[in-house]
Protein backbone atom coordinates (compact mmCIF):
# COMPACT_ATOMS: atom_id res chain seq x y z
CA UNK A 1 0.00 0.00 0.00
CA UNK A 2 1.63 3.24 -1.24
CA UNK A 3 1.54 6.47 1.30
CA UNK A 4 -1.24 8.16 -0.08
CA UNK A 5 -3.48 5.02 0.46
CA UNK A 6 -2.12 4.71 3.71
CA UNK A 7 -3.08 8.18 4.40
CA UNK A 8 -6.61 8.10 3.04
CA UNK A 9 -7.29 4.81 5.08
CA UNK A 10 -6.03 6.50 8.46
CA UNK A 11 -8.59 9.81 7.80
CA UNK A 12 -11.32 7.35 7.22
CA UNK A 13 -10.95 5.78 10.36
CA UNK A 14 -10.27 8.73 12.36
CA UNK A 15 -13.76 9.96 11.07
CA UNK A 16 -16.03 7.17 11.53
CA UNK A 17 -14.42 7.22 15.38
CA UNK A 18 -17.90 6.76 17.35
CA UNK A 19 -18.90 9.78 19.93
CA UNK A 20 -21.20 9.76 22.66
CA UNK A 21 -23.54 10.93 20.65
CA UNK A 22 -23.35 8.33 18.08
CA UNK A 23 -23.95 5.67 21.16
CA UNK A 24 -26.73 7.70 22.21
CA UNK A 25 -29.08 8.19 19.27
CA UNK A 26 -28.20 4.23 18.32
CA UNK A 27 -29.31 3.35 22.18
CA UNK A 28 -32.60 5.70 21.47
CA UNK A 29 -33.27 3.66 17.94
CA UNK A 30 -32.83 0.28 19.99
CA UNK A 31 -35.44 1.99 22.84
CA UNK A 32 -37.85 2.75 20.17
CA UNK A 33 -37.42 -1.42 19.32
CA UNK A 34 -37.64 -2.05 22.91
CA UNK A 35 -34.43 -3.70 22.48
CA UNK A 36 -33.15 -2.98 26.51
CA UNK A 37 -30.10 -4.99 26.74
CA UNK A 38 -29.45 -3.12 23.40
CA UNK A 39 -29.76 -0.07 24.57
CA UNK A 40 -28.06 -0.47 27.85
CA UNK A 41 -25.05 -1.12 26.02
CA UNK A 42 -24.94 1.68 23.90
CA UNK A 43 -26.16 3.99 26.46
CA UNK A 44 -23.28 2.39 28.91
CA UNK A 45 -20.82 3.14 26.12
CA UNK A 46 -22.06 6.86 25.47
CA UNK A 47 -22.02 7.73 29.15
CA UNK A 48 -18.30 6.53 29.45
CA UNK A 49 -17.49 8.70 26.19
CA UNK A 50 -19.77 11.31 26.70
CA UNK A 51 -19.43 11.91 30.74
CA UNK A 52 -20.33 15.32 30.80
CA UNK A 53 -23.55 15.23 28.74
CA UNK A 54 -26.42 15.41 31.06
CA UNK A 55 -29.06 14.00 28.87
CA UNK A 56 -26.68 11.17 27.99
CA UNK A 57 -26.34 10.49 31.99
CA UNK A 58 -30.39 11.24 32.57
CA UNK A 59 -31.59 8.63 29.72
CA UNK A 60 -28.76 6.32 31.23
CA UNK A 61 -30.07 6.68 34.65
CA UNK A 62 -33.72 6.18 33.54
CA UNK A 63 -32.72 3.07 32.22
CA UNK A 64 -31.31 1.78 34.98
CA UNK A 65 -34.21 2.86 37.22
CA UNK A 66 -36.31 0.21 35.17
CA UNK A 67 -33.98 -2.45 35.98
CA UNK A 68 -34.15 -1.14 39.95
CA UNK A 69 -30.54 -0.66 39.67
CA UNK A 70 -31.81 2.79 41.89
CA UNK A 71 -28.32 3.27 43.52
CA UNK A 72 -26.51 4.01 39.94
CA UNK A 73 -29.64 5.74 38.49
CA UNK A 74 -29.31 8.08 41.44
CA UNK A 75 -24.90 8.72 41.24
CA UNK A 76 -25.91 9.38 37.24
CA UNK A 77 -28.59 11.69 38.48
CA UNK A 78 -26.79 13.54 40.97
CA UNK A 79 -23.76 14.18 38.07
CA UNK A 80 -26.21 15.25 35.40
CA UNK A 81 -27.86 17.72 37.98
CA UNK A 82 -24.30 19.18 39.02
CA UNK A 83 -23.45 19.81 34.97
CA UNK A 84 -27.18 20.85 34.40
CA UNK A 85 -29.23 22.96 37.05
CA UNK A 86 -32.24 23.83 34.97
CA UNK A 87 -33.54 21.09 33.30
CA UNK A 88 -36.26 20.03 34.82
CA UNK A 89 -36.54 16.65 33.51
CA UNK A 90 -33.52 16.19 35.46
CA UNK A 91 -34.85 17.37 38.61
CA UNK A 92 -38.02 15.04 38.28
CA UNK A 93 -36.09 11.92 38.47
CA UNK A 94 -33.88 13.34 41.20
CA UNK A 95 -37.17 12.93 42.56
CA UNK A 96 -38.22 9.74 41.88
CA UNK A 97 -35.28 8.29 42.08
CA UNK A 98 -35.32 9.07 45.92
CA UNK A 99 -38.60 8.06 46.73
CA UNK A 100 -37.34 4.65 45.88
CA UNK A 101 -34.28 4.50 47.85
CA UNK A 102 -36.71 6.09 50.71
CA UNK A 103 -34.88 9.32 50.82
CA UNK A 104 -38.27 11.15 51.43
CA UNK A 105 -37.09 14.42 52.45
CA UNK A 106 -34.76 14.81 49.61
CA UNK A 107 -37.40 13.18 47.07
CA UNK A 108 -39.62 16.45 48.56
CA UNK A 109 -37.31 18.53 47.84
CA UNK A 110 -36.57 17.62 44.22
CA UNK A 111 -40.27 17.26 43.45
CA UNK A 112 -41.50 20.80 44.76
CA UNK A 113 -38.11 21.89 42.50
CA UNK A 114 -39.59 20.48 39.52
CA UNK A 115 -43.03 22.03 40.15
CA UNK A 116 -41.85 25.68 40.64
CA UNK A 117 -39.56 25.14 37.44
CA UNK A 118 -42.04 23.33 35.48
CA UNK A 119 -46.01 23.50 36.81
CA UNK A 120 -46.73 22.40 33.15
CA UNK A 121 -44.55 20.23 32.77
CA UNK A 122 -45.31 16.17 31.42
CA UNK A 123 -44.34 14.79 34.99
CA UNK A 124 -46.64 17.61 36.63
CA UNK A 125 -48.93 14.90 38.40
CA UNK A 126 -46.50 12.35 39.24
CA UNK A 127 -43.96 14.77 41.07
CA UNK A 128 -47.28 16.26 42.83
CA UNK A 129 -48.11 12.54 43.56
CA UNK A 130 -44.32 12.66 45.67
CA UNK A 131 -44.94 15.52 47.12
CA UNK A 132 -48.31 14.43 48.80
CA UNK A 133 -46.70 10.90 49.89
CA UNK A 134 -43.56 12.20 51.15
CA UNK A 135 -45.79 14.75 53.59
CA UNK A 136 -47.90 12.13 55.10
CA UNK A 137 -47.35 12.12 58.88
CA UNK A 138 -45.81 8.68 59.13
CA UNK A 139 -43.85 8.82 56.17
CA UNK A 140 -42.49 12.29 57.51
CA UNK A 141 -41.80 10.07 61.08
CA UNK A 142 -39.57 7.77 59.48
CA UNK A 143 -37.50 10.71 58.37
CA UNK A 144 -36.93 12.13 61.29
CA UNK A 145 -33.69 10.42 62.50
CA UNK A 146 -32.47 9.79 58.78
CA UNK A 147 -29.01 10.95 57.53
CA UNK A 148 -29.67 13.45 55.27
CA UNK A 149 -30.16 12.81 51.28
CA UNK A 150 -26.36 14.07 51.26
CA UNK A 151 -25.02 11.43 53.52
CA UNK A 152 -26.93 8.52 52.27
CA UNK A 153 -25.30 9.50 48.73
CA UNK A 154 -21.77 9.40 50.17
CA UNK A 155 -22.46 6.39 52.09
CA UNK A 156 -23.15 4.75 48.83
CA UNK A 157 -20.29 6.10 46.84
CA UNK A 158 -18.37 5.21 49.57
CA UNK A 159 -19.38 1.61 49.10
CA UNK A 160 -18.76 1.38 45.62
CA UNK A 161 -15.18 2.47 46.23
CA UNK A 162 -14.54 -0.62 48.50
CA UNK A 163 -16.37 -2.81 45.67
CA UNK A 164 -13.64 -1.35 43.46
CA UNK A 165 -11.18 -2.30 46.01
CA UNK A 166 -10.17 1.60 46.63
CA UNK A 167 -9.88 1.05 50.19
CA UNK A 168 -7.95 3.66 51.45
CA UNK A 169 -10.21 6.64 49.79
CA UNK A 170 -13.28 4.41 51.07
CA UNK A 171 -11.54 5.46 54.19
CA UNK A 172 -11.26 9.02 53.68
CA UNK A 173 -14.82 9.40 52.47
CA UNK A 174 -16.42 7.56 55.43
CA UNK A 175 -14.62 9.25 58.12
CA UNK A 176 -15.68 12.50 56.87
CA UNK A 177 -19.44 11.41 57.11
CA UNK A 178 -19.09 10.12 60.38
CA UNK A 179 -17.74 13.36 61.41
CA UNK A 180 -20.62 15.15 60.06
CA UNK A 181 -23.50 12.64 61.22
CA UNK A 182 -22.21 10.99 64.33
CA UNK A 183 -25.49 8.71 64.41
CA UNK A 184 -25.15 7.79 61.19
CA UNK A 185 -24.51 3.54 62.17
CA UNK A 186 -23.97 2.42 58.62
CA UNK A 187 -21.48 4.92 58.00
CA UNK A 188 -19.54 3.60 61.33
CA UNK A 189 -20.06 -0.31 60.27
CA UNK A 190 -18.41 0.33 56.69
CA UNK A 191 -16.12 2.44 58.19
CA UNK A 192 -14.94 -0.43 60.07
CA UNK A 193 -15.00 -2.99 57.48
CA UNK A 194 -12.89 -0.59 55.87
CA UNK A 195 -10.32 -0.22 58.10
CA UNK A 196 -10.46 -4.28 58.26
CA UNK A 197 -9.45 -4.61 54.57
CA UNK A 198 -6.42 -2.52 54.75
CA UNK A 199 -5.03 -4.00 57.54
CA UNK A 200 -6.04 -1.83 60.82
CA UNK A 201 -7.70 -5.00 62.25
CA UNK A 202 -7.86 -3.61 66.15
CA UNK A 203 -9.15 0.24 65.01
CA UNK A 204 -12.16 -1.50 63.27
CA UNK A 205 -12.90 -3.60 66.28
CA UNK A 206 -12.33 -1.17 68.57
CA UNK A 207 -14.95 0.97 66.12
CA UNK A 208 -17.54 -1.86 66.45
CA UNK A 209 -17.48 -1.70 69.90
CA UNK A 210 -18.01 1.95 69.91
CA UNK A 211 -20.95 1.60 67.77
CA UNK A 212 -22.13 -1.20 70.04
CA UNK A 213 -21.91 0.75 72.96
CA UNK A 214 -23.94 3.88 71.50
CA UNK A 215 -26.13 1.63 69.50
CA UNK A 216 -26.40 -1.64 71.65
CA UNK A 217 -27.72 -4.90 69.97
CA UNK A 218 -26.87 -3.18 66.48
CA UNK A 219 -27.05 -6.55 64.07
CA UNK A 220 -24.48 -5.23 61.39
CA UNK A 221 -22.06 -4.39 64.02
CA UNK A 222 -22.36 -7.72 65.73
CA UNK A 223 -22.20 -9.51 62.12
CA UNK A 224 -18.93 -7.74 61.29
CA UNK A 225 -17.29 -8.42 64.53
CA UNK A 226 -18.08 -11.88 63.95
CA UNK A 227 -16.55 -11.95 59.71
CA UNK A 228 -13.30 -10.47 61.55
CA UNK A 229 -13.37 -12.81 64.27
CA UNK A 230 -13.87 -15.38 62.22
CA UNK A 231 -10.85 -14.41 59.83
CA UNK A 232 -8.38 -13.93 62.52
CA UNK A 233 -9.21 -17.30 63.88
CA UNK A 234 -10.56 -15.80 67.06
CA UNK A 235 -12.69 -18.92 68.36
CA UNK A 236 -13.33 -17.76 71.38
CA UNK A 237 -14.52 -14.83 70.42
CA UNK A 238 -16.32 -16.00 67.44
CA UNK A 239 -18.01 -18.24 69.84
CA UNK A 240 -19.46 -15.66 71.81
CA UNK A 241 -20.77 -13.16 69.18
CA UNK A 242 -22.59 -16.40 67.49
CA UNK A 243 -24.71 -17.00 70.82
CA UNK A 244 -25.64 -14.05 70.50
CA UNK A 245 -26.33 -13.64 67.29
CA UNK A 246 -28.42 -16.85 67.11
CA UNK A 247 -31.16 -15.57 69.58
CA UNK A 248 -31.88 -12.59 67.39
CA UNK A 249 -34.83 -12.47 65.66
CA UNK A 250 -34.88 -9.87 63.04
CA UNK A 251 -38.36 -8.46 61.61
CA UNK A 252 -36.69 -6.38 58.93
CA UNK A 253 -35.55 -7.38 55.18
CA UNK A 254 -31.91 -5.92 55.89
CA UNK A 255 -31.28 -7.46 59.25
CA UNK A 256 -32.70 -10.89 58.15
CA UNK A 257 -30.72 -10.75 54.62
CA UNK A 258 -27.04 -9.26 56.76
CA UNK A 259 -27.21 -11.96 59.14
CA UNK A 260 -27.88 -15.01 56.83
CA UNK A 261 -25.14 -13.58 54.58
CA UNK A 262 -22.82 -13.64 57.79
CA UNK A 263 -24.30 -16.98 59.06
CA UNK A 264 -22.94 -18.37 55.28
CA UNK A 265 -19.83 -16.96 55.63
CA UNK A 266 -18.53 -18.01 58.47
CA UNK A 267 -19.77 -21.66 57.68
CA UNK A 268 -22.91 -21.47 59.79
CA UNK A 269 -25.13 -22.79 57.02
CA UNK A 270 -27.93 -24.09 58.82
CA UNK A 271 -28.84 -20.82 60.50
CA UNK A 272 -27.94 -18.67 57.24
CA UNK A 273 -30.20 -21.34 55.09
CA UNK A 274 -33.01 -20.22 57.70
CA UNK A 275 -32.83 -16.72 57.46
CA UNK A 276 -32.23 -16.12 53.96
CA UNK A 277 -34.86 -18.65 52.82
CA UNK A 278 -37.06 -17.22 55.35
CA UNK A 279 -36.74 -14.05 53.00
CA UNK A 280 -36.92 -16.21 49.95
CA UNK A 281 -40.66 -17.43 50.57
CA UNK A 282 -41.68 -13.70 51.39
CA UNK A 283 -41.28 -13.01 47.69
CA UNK A 284 -37.92 -10.85 48.13
CA UNK A 285 -36.14 -10.78 45.14
CA UNK A 286 -32.61 -10.41 46.06
CA UNK A 287 -28.88 -9.47 44.37
CA UNK A 288 -26.50 -11.10 43.01
CA UNK A 289 -25.50 -11.36 46.57
CA UNK A 290 -28.42 -13.35 48.23
CA UNK A 291 -28.53 -15.57 45.31
CA UNK A 292 -25.04 -16.54 46.13
CA UNK A 293 -25.49 -17.29 49.82
CA UNK A 294 -28.85 -19.30 49.90
CA UNK A 295 -27.10 -21.37 47.20
CA UNK A 296 -24.34 -22.16 49.41
CA UNK A 297 -26.21 -22.20 52.84
CA UNK A 298 -28.89 -24.14 51.17
CA UNK A 299 -26.48 -26.98 49.33
CA UNK A 300 -24.17 -27.34 53.01
CA UNK A 301 -27.06 -27.51 54.96
CA UNK A 302 -28.91 -30.62 52.49
CA UNK A 303 -31.28 -28.77 49.98
CA UNK A 304 -29.29 -29.38 46.94
CA UNK A 305 -32.52 -28.43 44.97
CA UNK A 306 -33.14 -25.02 46.06
CA UNK A 307 -29.19 -23.87 45.74
CA UNK A 308 -29.22 -25.13 42.31
CA UNK A 309 -32.52 -22.95 41.84
CA UNK A 310 -31.35 -19.80 43.19
CA UNK A 311 -27.52 -20.63 41.68
CA UNK A 312 -29.97 -20.25 38.28
CA UNK A 313 -31.70 -16.97 39.40
CA UNK A 314 -28.05 -15.99 40.57
CA UNK A 315 -26.54 -16.60 36.96
CA UNK A 316 -29.61 -14.46 35.23
CA UNK A 317 -28.10 -11.32 36.88
CA UNK A 318 -24.66 -11.88 37.01
CA UNK A 319 -23.54 -14.25 34.02
CA UNK A 320 -19.30 -14.58 35.50
CA UNK A 321 -20.42 -16.24 38.31
CA UNK A 322 -20.47 -19.38 36.27
CA UNK A 323 -17.62 -21.84 37.35
CA UNK A 324 -18.30 -20.78 41.46
CA UNK A 325 -20.83 -23.07 42.02
CA UNK A 326 -21.18 -24.78 45.71
CA UNK A 327 -20.96 -28.05 44.49
CA UNK A 328 -18.37 -27.63 41.56
CA UNK A 329 -15.16 -27.98 43.76
CA UNK A 330 -16.49 -31.59 45.40
CA UNK A 331 -18.60 -32.43 42.55
CA UNK A 332 -16.26 -35.09 41.97
CA UNK A 333 -14.64 -36.12 44.89
CA UNK A 334 -15.61 -37.93 48.18
CA UNK A 335 -16.61 -35.98 51.01
CA UNK A 336 -13.09 -37.38 52.55
CA UNK A 337 -11.55 -36.41 49.75
CA UNK A 338 -12.44 -32.58 49.94
CA UNK A 339 -11.73 -32.69 53.84
CA UNK A 340 -8.15 -33.42 53.33
CA UNK A 341 -7.72 -30.19 51.65
CA UNK A 342 -8.20 -27.90 54.28
CA UNK A 343 -8.33 -24.39 54.63
CA UNK A 344 -4.72 -23.89 56.70
CA UNK A 345 -2.32 -26.00 53.83
CA UNK A 346 -3.77 -23.47 50.86
CA UNK A 347 -3.25 -20.59 52.62
CA UNK A 348 0.35 -21.73 53.50
CA UNK A 349 0.61 -22.61 49.97
CA UNK A 350 -0.57 -19.56 48.21
CA UNK A 351 1.80 -17.25 51.15
CA UNK A 352 4.93 -19.60 50.05
CA UNK A 353 8.44 -17.89 49.04
CA UNK A 354 8.44 -20.20 46.61
CA UNK A 355 6.78 -19.82 43.40
CA UNK A 356 6.32 -24.02 42.89
CA UNK A 357 4.49 -23.95 46.38
CA UNK A 358 2.29 -21.02 45.56
CA UNK A 359 1.09 -22.39 42.00
CA UNK A 360 0.75 -25.95 43.88
CA UNK A 361 -1.31 -23.79 46.29
CA UNK A 362 -3.51 -22.21 43.52
CA UNK A 363 -4.35 -25.72 42.14
CA UNK A 364 -5.44 -27.35 45.28
CA UNK A 365 -7.97 -24.05 45.83
CA UNK A 366 -9.99 -25.23 42.76
CA UNK A 367 -10.46 -28.46 44.47
CA UNK A 368 -11.30 -27.04 47.95
CA UNK A 369 -14.72 -26.82 49.59
CA UNK A 370 -13.27 -23.27 51.11
CA UNK A 371 -12.47 -21.76 47.71
CA UNK A 372 -14.98 -18.83 47.66
CA UNK A 373 -14.01 -18.14 51.46
CA UNK A 374 -10.51 -17.99 50.23
CA UNK A 375 -10.62 -15.73 47.32
CA UNK A 376 -13.68 -13.94 49.04
CA UNK A 377 -10.93 -12.33 51.63
CA UNK A 378 -9.69 -8.86 50.81
CA UNK A 379 -5.77 -9.94 51.96
CA UNK A 380 -5.10 -13.60 51.57
CA UNK A 381 -5.28 -13.33 47.53
CA UNK A 382 -4.08 -9.65 45.76
CA UNK A 383 -4.27 -10.16 42.06
CA UNK A 384 -2.06 -7.28 41.45
CA UNK A 385 0.92 -9.16 43.25
CA UNK A 386 0.87 -12.35 41.77
CA UNK A 387 3.16 -13.38 38.69
CA UNK A 388 1.35 -14.48 35.31
CA UNK A 389 1.90 -18.11 36.35
CA UNK A 390 0.37 -17.93 39.53
CA UNK A 391 -2.42 -15.59 37.59
CA UNK A 392 -2.63 -18.89 35.39
CA UNK A 393 -3.17 -21.08 38.08
CA UNK A 394 -5.55 -19.28 39.60
CA UNK A 395 -7.65 -18.35 36.73
CA UNK A 396 -7.79 -22.26 36.32
CA UNK A 397 -8.93 -23.31 39.43
CA UNK A 398 -12.02 -20.09 39.32
CA UNK A 399 -13.23 -22.12 36.03
CA UNK A 400 -11.83 -19.92 33.41
CA UNK A 401 -11.74 -20.46 30.02
CA UNK A 402 -8.05 -20.55 28.03
CA UNK A 403 -7.63 -20.62 24.57
CA UNK A 404 -5.91 -24.09 23.06
CA UNK A 405 -4.56 -21.57 19.91
CA UNK A 406 -2.61 -20.14 21.78
CA UNK A 407 1.38 -22.10 22.53
CA UNK A 408 1.75 -21.20 25.97
CA UNK A 409 -2.06 -21.83 27.18
CA UNK A 410 -2.34 -25.08 25.56
CA UNK A 411 0.78 -26.31 27.09
CA UNK A 412 -0.65 -25.15 30.48
CA UNK A 413 -3.50 -26.84 29.96
CA UNK A 414 -1.72 -29.41 29.60
CA UNK A 415 0.02 -29.19 32.75
CA UNK A 416 -3.11 -29.45 34.31
CA UNK A 417 -4.05 -32.59 32.63
CA UNK A 418 -1.05 -33.99 34.10
CA UNK A 419 -1.37 -32.55 37.39
CA UNK A 420 -5.08 -34.01 37.00
CA UNK A 421 -3.92 -37.27 36.33
CA UNK A 422 -1.61 -37.39 39.21
CA UNK A 423 -4.40 -36.07 41.53
CA UNK A 424 -7.04 -38.04 40.98
CA UNK A 425 -4.75 -41.12 41.78
CA UNK A 426 -3.49 -39.80 44.63
CA UNK A 427 -6.94 -37.98 46.51
CA UNK A 428 -7.68 -37.77 49.18
CA UNK A 429 -4.01 -36.69 49.45
CA UNK A 430 -1.99 -37.88 52.24
CA UNK A 431 1.07 -36.47 54.09
CA UNK A 432 3.51 -38.19 52.43
CA UNK A 433 1.85 -37.95 48.94
CA UNK A 434 2.51 -33.90 48.70
CA UNK A 435 5.96 -34.60 48.51
CA UNK A 436 5.24 -35.93 44.99
CA UNK A 437 2.98 -32.83 44.22
CA UNK A 438 5.71 -30.91 45.39
CA UNK A 439 8.18 -31.95 43.15
CA UNK A 440 5.95 -31.94 40.36
CA UNK A 441 5.31 -27.87 40.60
CA UNK A 442 9.07 -27.28 40.58
CA UNK A 443 9.42 -29.62 37.24
CA UNK A 444 6.26 -27.17 36.00
CA UNK A 445 7.72 -23.96 36.82
CA UNK A 446 10.32 -24.83 35.18
CA UNK A 447 9.21 -26.23 32.32
CA UNK A 448 6.82 -23.44 32.07
CA UNK A 449 9.56 -20.53 32.19
CA UNK A 450 11.62 -22.72 29.66
CA UNK A 451 8.54 -22.33 27.75
CA UNK A 452 8.89 -26.55 27.30
CA UNK A 453 5.62 -27.77 25.49
CA UNK A 454 4.33 -30.50 28.35
CA UNK A 455 2.87 -32.19 24.73
CA UNK A 456 1.99 -35.46 26.92
CA UNK A 457 0.10 -35.49 29.66
CA UNK A 458 -0.22 -39.11 30.59
CA UNK A 459 3.42 -39.17 29.89
CA UNK A 460 4.27 -36.62 32.32
CA UNK A 461 2.48 -38.26 34.86
CA UNK A 462 4.23 -41.23 34.46
CA UNK A 463 7.45 -40.11 34.11
CA UNK A 464 7.01 -37.71 37.81
CA UNK A 465 5.60 -40.39 39.05
CA UNK A 466 8.53 -42.91 38.80
CA UNK A 467 11.48 -39.98 38.87
CA UNK A 468 9.41 -39.93 42.77
CA UNK A 469 9.62 -43.50 43.53
CA UNK A 470 12.90 -44.11 41.85
CA UNK A 471 14.75 -41.40 44.50
CA UNK A 472 12.82 -43.64 47.40
CA UNK A 473 13.44 -47.30 46.50
CA UNK A 474 15.55 -49.24 44.47
CA UNK A 475 12.32 -51.82 43.11
CA UNK A 476 10.86 -49.18 41.23
CA UNK A 477 10.84 -50.62 37.17
CA UNK A 478 9.79 -48.09 34.09
CA UNK A 479 7.78 -51.34 33.12
CA UNK A 480 5.17 -50.75 35.91
CA UNK A 481 4.60 -47.03 35.62
CA UNK A 482 4.37 -47.22 31.48
CA UNK A 483 1.65 -49.51 32.00
CA UNK A 484 -0.19 -47.75 34.80
CA UNK A 485 -0.07 -44.92 32.50
CA UNK A 486 -0.69 -46.83 29.32
CA UNK A 487 2.29 -45.61 27.52
CA UNK A 488 5.54 -47.62 25.74
CA UNK A 489 8.67 -47.47 27.98
CA UNK A 490 10.46 -45.80 25.33
CA UNK A 491 7.94 -43.02 25.90
CA UNK A 492 8.37 -43.17 29.60
CA UNK A 493 12.12 -42.98 29.25
CA UNK A 494 11.82 -39.90 26.90
CA UNK A 495 9.95 -37.93 28.96
CA UNK A 496 11.67 -38.88 32.02
CA UNK A 497 14.90 -37.97 30.43
CA UNK A 498 13.13 -34.36 28.92
CA UNK A 499 11.51 -33.75 32.87
CA UNK A 500 15.49 -34.40 33.95
CA UNK A 501 16.77 -30.69 32.69
CA UNK A 502 14.27 -29.03 35.27
CA UNK A 503 15.27 -30.33 38.44
CA UNK A 504 16.90 -28.25 40.71
CA UNK A 505 20.31 -30.56 40.83
CA UNK A 506 22.73 -27.88 41.07
CA UNK A 507 20.65 -25.44 42.56
CA UNK A 508 22.64 -23.42 45.56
Amino acid sequence: MNKKSKKVLRENIISFLPTGEYYYKKALDELQKEQYEKAHKYLKRAAELSPNDPMILLQYAILQMEIDNFELAHELLRSAHAIDHNESEIVFFLAEVNAHLGNFVEANKFAQMYLEMDIQGEYTEEAMEIVDFTEQEDVVSLQVDTPSGEALFLQEKSRRLMEQGKFAEAVELLESIVVDHPDFWAAFNNLALAYFYIGEEEQAKALLHDVLNENRGNIHALCNLAVIHYYEKNEEELEEIVGLLTKINPYFVEHRYKLGATFALIGKYEQAFKWLRSLQRKGFEGDPGFYFWLSHSAYFSGHEEIAKNAWKALLKLDPEKAGFEPWLPVKSESDEAASKIQKEYILEKIEHKHVSERIYGFYLLGKSKHRQEIISHPKWIVVDDLTTMEKLFLANSLGHDFDEKSPAEKAFLRVIAATDLLYDKYKPLEHEDTFLFQMWFVLVERGLEKAYGFKNPRALAAATEYMFESSRSKNVTKKYYAEQYGITTNTLTKYINELMQFLPLFDS
